[in-house]
């Protein structure tokens, strides 16, 4: 594992030079970045030993409690996919079914009333995944939120309670093409309101991993998006801050990703009009950054009520401790609070996969647990 992390000891030197996010975290030397990445490279790779996590998470549960991983593998009555009734009532507002439903994959979606009438008696909580993933899976780096959601019906929920559909193709050789695109931004954006509309509830709860916690923001925002390669400026809506409760952003990359400096808007996931791109520091000024993540940041406090991000700083995918330009990349600005951590089996999938409880904690709390 050490030797991995050796051989990248002339790549931060070069970084440090040219001033890249990750040589600009403070009191972050090349030797200090080898050493997070040898560590970072411990880290769960989504799979390389799920058993482990497993073991490990199932040591960190509270008595009484089923820890996550064990969930993980736990029969679940709840059909998948959306419901009947939740169908019906797309297909009357003239909502696209075949799109949110993604029935062309397995673990495509889920939610909705087992019958017309079923009482709710928490907030519907809303799930969106990240970039290859889908709204349920158990292969490596697709495992949706297969956990989560077993974990939220086996403490009071219903499935009349609990939501996701897929963006994108759910296709990790496809992964470097997708981004905050207007067709993934308003799909989820219907999705969100669908669901408020169908439930009649005054608020939804949203957990968010990954490049849909970026996506997600967006939803929430509103206002005007802008996509060159679907039609240019586009309209998303009111913001819909006050229609959510908890937001949960986990793993989300708000600054950029560093990775995405290493190689340069080149991919339409690291673009720099829609993509992760983290831009350059001139000065003590990021400039060039995407103008997507740019829109983000340019305000504060709209994702919800209470704000939550969970993070961590061996992250595989994310990387050099979280820090873009020395500032926490999956941190929330005007967060509520924050649970991060600092070992494996927490990295990136670790993060949603096993972070169960902590997501009902802060969904139902409003407090890191």
């Amino acid at each position: 594992m050490k030797s991995a992390a050796l051989a990248l000891v002339p790549l931060l030197a070069a970084l440090a030079a040219c001033g890249s996010p990750a040589a600009a975290a403070p009191g972050t030397d090349a030797a200090a970045a080898v050493d997070a990445a040898a560590d970072a490279s411990l880290a769960d790779n989504a799979g390389d030993a799920l058993a482990d996590a497993a073991e490990a998470a199932s040591l960190d549960a509270p008595a009484g409690e089923v820890a996550p991983a064990d969930v993980f593998a736990a029969d679940v009555v709840e059909p998948h996919g959306l419901t009947v009734d939740f169908r019906a009532w797309l297909a009357a507002h003239g909502e696209d079914v075949a799109g949110l439903a993604r029935d062309d994959l397995d673990g495509g979606s889920f939610g909705g009333r087992a019958s017309s009438g079923q009482p709710l008696t928490h907030d519907p909580v809303i799930f969106i995944h990240g970039n290859a993933d889908k709204a349920l899976g158990t292969a490596t780096g697709q495992t949706g939120w297969t956990a989560s959601r077993a974990y939220f019906l086996q403490h009071g929920y219903t499935g009349a309670e609990l939501y996701a559909t897929t963006w994108g193709p759910a296709d990790a050789t496809l992964a470097a093409q997708q981004f905050h695109s207007r067709k993934n931004i308003m799909q989820l954006r219907h999705f969100v309101a669908a669901v408020l509309a169908y439930t009649g509830a005054a608020k939804v709860d949203i957990v968010a991993h990954s490049m849909g916690v970026t996506l997600a923001r967006k939803v929430v925002l509103g206002g005007q998006g802008n996509d060159p390669t679907d039609g240019g400026a586009y309209t998303v809506g009111p913001a819909l801050t006050g229609q959510v409760d908890a937001f949960v952003a986990i793993a989300g990359a708000n600054l950029g990703l560093v990775a995405c400096f290493m190689t340069g808007p080149t991919t339409p996931t690291c673009d720099a009009q829609n993509g992760l791109y983290p831009g350059m520091l001139a000065g003590t000024q990021v400039v060039g950054r995407s103008a997507f993540l740019d829109d983000l940041l340019a305000q504060t406090g709209y994702e919800g009520a209470f704000r939550f991000s969970l993070w961590s700083s061996v992250d595989e995918v994310i990387g050099y401790g979280d820090l873009v330009y020395g500032q926490l990349t999956s941190r929330l600005a005007d967060q509520t609070g924050e649970i991060a951590f600092a070992s494996a089996p927490y990295g990136h999938f670790g993060l949603k996969d096993l972070t169960a409880p902590q997501q009902l904690g802060v969904v139902l709390n409003h407090q890191a647990p």
